[in-house]
C-alpha cells in the first residue's frame, strides 16, 4: 500500500477547503509552513510551523492562525473540561463538543461543513509547542456582513501576553478582507475583566448589556456586548505596524504595537 507523503496530505487538504469553503480560503490566504522565505517573527517560527498540521491563513508578530485539523480535538477536549475557562469564557463551541458529541470525533467534520462558522487555530511564533487557543467567526451572515467573533485562550500564560488581543485582530482583518464583513460583535461576562480590556484594546464599542443574562457562583451576572464596524478594524488595522506581504501570496504579516 502507498502511502501518501506530507505534500500530499497538504495538496488534498488545500482542496478539500477550497471546494467547501469556496471564497472563505482564496489561494493568495493559503500557503504550507515551511515554503518560500521565513516570517519576520524569525527562523524559530519557522521552524515550530514546519511541523505543524494545517494551513496558515494568517501571521503575526506574535502568533498566526492555522486551519483547524482533526489532531486539536485532543485540545478542545482538554479546554472543554477546564473550570476556570468555562467561567471566564463560556464558549458554546467548547459546550458542544462536550456535552453533545461527548467529544465524539464526528465534531471535527460538523465544524467544518458549517458554513456559519470558521473555527482557527491560534499558534504563537514562539516558546509554546501546542496550540494555545482559537478563534472564531460564528453566525456568519455575509449577505448582511455581520458575524460573531469568540477568541479563547487555553493556555492563561499566553491571554497573559496578550497573544488573543493579536489572534482577534488577526481574524478581525480576515474577516473583513476575506468575507467582506463590515461588523463584528462579541460578548464578555462583567467579571472578565481579560475580555472587556481585550475587545477595547482591539477598538470595539460597548454597546449594550444583558441584564442578569447568565448565573455564575451562585449569582446572576451581566453579558456585555460589543460591537466593531469596518471602518473602525481599518482604523485599527493602521495603528498596527506593516511588514510588506511575502513572497509567495501568503497574506499580508501583521505587526502589532
Amino acid at each position: 500500500m502507498l502511502i501518501p507523503d506530507s505534500s500530499w496530505h497538504a495538496n488534498a487538504e488545500r482542496e478539500r477547503l477550497r471546494r467547501q469553503f469556496g471564497i472563505l480560503f482564496p489561494e493568495p490566504m493559503l500557503k504550507e509552513r515551511g515554503d518560500g522565505p521565513p516570517s519576520p517573527a524569525g527562523s524559530v517560527a519557522s521552524a515550530v510551523a514546519a511541523e505543524e498540521p494545517g494551513i496558515v491563513v494568517a501571521r503575526g508578530r506574535q502568533v498566526h492562525l492555522r486551519t483547524f485539523t482533526p489532531e486539536d480535538l485532543d485540545h478542545l477536549a482538554r479546554w472543554a473540561v477546564d473550570a476556570a475557562l468555562q467561567r471566564m469564557v463560556g464558549s458554546e463551541l467548547l459546550q458542544l463538543y462536550r456535552d453533545v458529541y461527548e467529544n465524539d470525533p464526528s465534531f471535527f467534520e460538523a465544524v467544518l461543513t458549517d458554513t456559519t462558522q470558521i473555527v482557527l487555530i491560534v499558534m504563537a511564533n514562539e516558546g509554546f509547542s501546542q496550540p494555545v487557543g482559537f478563534v472564531r467567526l460564528f453566525n456568519i451572515h455575509q449577505s448582511e456582513g455581520y458575524a460573531g467573533i469568540e477568541t479563547v485562550m487555553g493556555d492563561f500564560r499566553a491571554a497573559r501576553r496578550g497573544y488573543g488581543v493579536q489572534a482577534s485582530r488577526l481574524m478581525g482583518y480576515y474577516g473583513v478582507d476575506t468575507l467582506g464583513l463590515r461588523r463584528l460583535e462579541a460578548k464578555a461576562y462583567e467579571y472578565n475583566a481579560l475580555s472587556i480590556n481585550t475587545l477595547k484594546r482591539n477598538g470595539f464599542t460597548h454597546e449594550g448589556t444583558l441584564r442578569k443574562a447568565t448565573h455564575r457562583d451562585g449569582r446572576y451576572w451581566d453579558i456585555m456586548i460589543f460591537g466593531i464596524l469596518r471602518d473602525e478594524i481599518e482604523e485599527q488595522r493602521r495603528k498596527d505596524r506593516y511588514v510588506i506581504p511575502l513572497e509567495g501570496g501568503e497574506g499580508d504579516v501583521i505587526e502589532s504595537p
